[in-house]
This record gives C-alpha cells, structure tokens and sequence, in this order.
C-alpha cells in the first residue's frame, strides 16, 4: 500500500509539471482568479522562496540522504501510527518529485502561484502537509 501511493503522488506531481512545462512554460502565466491566484511558470534553482540558488548538488545529496532515512525508517518500523505513516510518504514523494526534476531538468518547475507567496508545485505541498501532520503527531503523542 505504502508504494502503490508514493507512487501514485509521484506521478501525479509529475504529470502536473509535465503540462506545466509544455504548455505554461510557452505563455508564461494564466490568471485563474484575478489578483488572487494564477498559474505562472517558474524554474526554480533554489530551495523554499528561491534561497540557495544553484546549489543542485547540494539539494541532491540532502534530498537522496531524506528519501533513504525516510524509506528506511517507512519499511523498518511496522509499528507506526497512520497519520505518522501518511506525513512521512507524503514528505518522501515530494522529496523524490522535486528530486526527480533537479536532475533531469536541474530545476524545480513551480507553477502554483497565490500572488502574496512564492510560487510552488504539488511536491511542496506534499512536503509542507506532511510536515504538518509529523509536527502534529509528535506534539500530540499520536506517533
């Protein structure tokens, strides 16, 4: 179970890059809701808000050292709670997509765009929900 859904939210932020990068990369950014939300086409070379620029080596070894301590930790501790399980393969898919695009692309493609915050794709929010639930887990004892 656990591979059939890091695989199906792998594929998924990938086939949402692909159409990013075929289709948005062409016209640059359309406005779904105005002054509020847009899908606008970026390349990102950094980490989170654009920080660490051309450091892809960098952000390679950190993401391929997380995805290893996390499939480790996923496949070695049957005894893990579900929301502790759901937050650690949601954090490991969207290490792998956004590792995936660092070395086939050597950049992340962003697209999601709410004008007030820096534009980002599915991978980061896998990452950021996951953080979420992890933080929530440990602080509630639910691990």
């Amino acid at each position: 179970m656990n591979i059939i859904l890091i695989i199906l939210l792998i594929g998924l932020d990938q086939i949402t890059k692909y159409f990013a990068l075929k289709y948005l990369s062409q016209i640059g950014s359309i406005s779904i809701i105005e002054n509020i939300f847009n899908l606008t086409y970026v390349e990102n070379k950094g980490a989170a808000f654009g920080i660490l620029q051309n450091q892809k080596w960098f952000f390679v070894l950190v993401a391929t050292s997380v995805v290893i301590f996390i499939l480790y930790y996923l496949f070695y501790n049957k005894k893990l709670s579900i929301y502790t399980r759901i937050s650690l393969i949601l954090i490991l898919s969207g290490a792998i997509g956004n590792l995936i695009d660092r070395v086939r692309l050597n950049f992340v493609v962003d697209f999601f765009d709410f004008i007030i915050w820096p534009v980002f794709n599915m991978a980061d929010i896998y990452v950021v929900v996951g953080g979420i639930l992890l933080s929530y887990t440990i602080i509630s004892g639910k691990e």
